[in-house]
């Protein structure tokens, strides 16, 4: 692309997919602003472990020239695959490789990478406190952007990389999420090794998985010896205004929990009631498939924005970060926004129909009358 007449490119949303983005464009000399709603990048826990595959998350970060601080911070260890019985005995378990190689899937906190991302980009790069509440069409192609502060700002390419409930999306499909049918309830183990030994044995270096009759326990480790777990029913929405719980009543919340989970191990159950962070109700979320929409002048999604999908599919954030390093490859090789839109989307959205298709069959058998057997089965057949 010819930079001399410095386009404006707006990426809305500091995630992984957005962070890319803008560090490959700034390394072939194309500028890019980041807005984002957080007051800074420590703002907020950033959620779990992620696994970082080596045709699309790193793929993203050798383009992006940090492929090496990459493999310097990841856990290979980290991808060790555990099933567990709703009796507490291990089913399956798969022990990877102790060194990380770039054909392998290493684990990294969300955390760590978005201060990877972060500390890579120019100063002021990321605007923090702009919280986006509509776009604005102006001429062809060019948009213009309010926040929530009043303040306003013109671009020639708006990136929708703004997660789940996206302002950018709005301009480009009628699409919004639905609920899976789903519900995980988040808690944890700080310190877990030295606190909690017989959970972290459990867990294992990386992700234990209980799964039986619609119901389950998945563990996380991260870093610094926090194991993160999500406690996972098929249950309505609002299941919990239906049993009268109030979210922030910590007791009631437990209780109605270890009712679901009536004759699982009690090593299972401890999970529950050993919760160093209490609970958090998160419903998950998928955008219908095939979910695409039609080519408009200056404007594109990536990541959960364009294809917000179930976590079980194992794609969603190397999707995003692989969006991003596609969208400026081709920024980059093209000799217009419009052509370099034209030629991503044309990646794009195959792909992220695939994968969200892969990510509704994951969930549908996580969450199902014999998802056990389903699972042990998938884990022998893949490992």
């Amino acid at each position: 692309m010819d930079t001399s007449t410095a386009p404006r490119i707006a990426i809305i949303g500091a995630g992984p997919g957005g962070l890319i983005c803008a560090r490959i464009l700034q390394r072939r000399g194309i500028s890019a602003t980041v807005y984002d709603l957080d007051a800074s990048g420590a703002a907020r826990d950033q959620g779990g472990t992620l696994d970082m595959h080596p045709d699309s998350g790193q793929n993203a970060l050798r383009e992006a020239g940090l492929l090496d601080e990459f493999l310097a911070l990841a856990r290979p260890e980290g991808r060790q695959m555990r099933l567990v019985g709703r009796d507490g005995r291990v089913l399956f378990d798969a022990v990877p490789p102790e060194t990380a190689t770039e054909d392998g899937n290493p684990e990294i906190d969300r955390g760590q990478l978005r201060a990877l991302l972060l500390n890579s980009l120019e100063p002021d790069t990321v605007r923090w406190s702009h919280k986006l509440t509509h776009v604005e069409p102006l001429a062809e192609g060019v948009h213009r952007l309010h926040f929530a502060d009043g303040s306003t700002a013109e671009a020639d390419l708006v990136v929708g990389a703004d997660g789940a409930w996206s302002k950018v999306r709005r301009l480009l499909s009628d699409a919004t999420p639905v609920y899976t049918g789903v519900t995980f309830v988040e808690a944890g183990l700080d310190q877990a090794d030295i606190r909690h030994p017989a959970l972290a044995a459990l867990t294992g270096d990386g992700t234990m998985m209980a799964l039986d009759d619609n119901r389950g326990f998945v563990a996380q480790r991260n870093s610094r010896r926090h194991v993160r777990v999500y406690i996972g029913m098929r249950t309505d929405e609002n299941w919990h205004r239906n049993a009268g719980i109030d979210l922030a009543d910590v007791g009631a919340v437990r209780e109605a929990l270890l009712k679901e989970f009536t004759g699982w191990s009690p090593e299972l159950l401890r999970f529950i009631t050993a919760t160093d962070t209490g609970y958090t109700n998160r419903p998950l979320y998928a955008l219908p498939v095939p979910h695409t929409w039609q080519h408009t002048p200056g404007l594109t999604l990536l990541g959960d924005a364009a294809h917000l999908m179930s976590p079980f599919s194992g794609m969603g954030a190397n999707l995003a970060m692989l969006d991003g390093a596609d969208l400026a490859r081709a920024l980059v090789g093209s000799s217009s926004i419009e052509e370099a839109v034209r030629a991503y989307e044309h990646l794009l959205l195959p792909r992220s129909i695939e994968a969200a298709e892969g990510a509704a069959e994951g969930i549908a058998g996580a969450f199902a009358p014999d998802s056990a057997a389903q699972t042990l089965a998938h884990m022998t057949q893949n490992h």
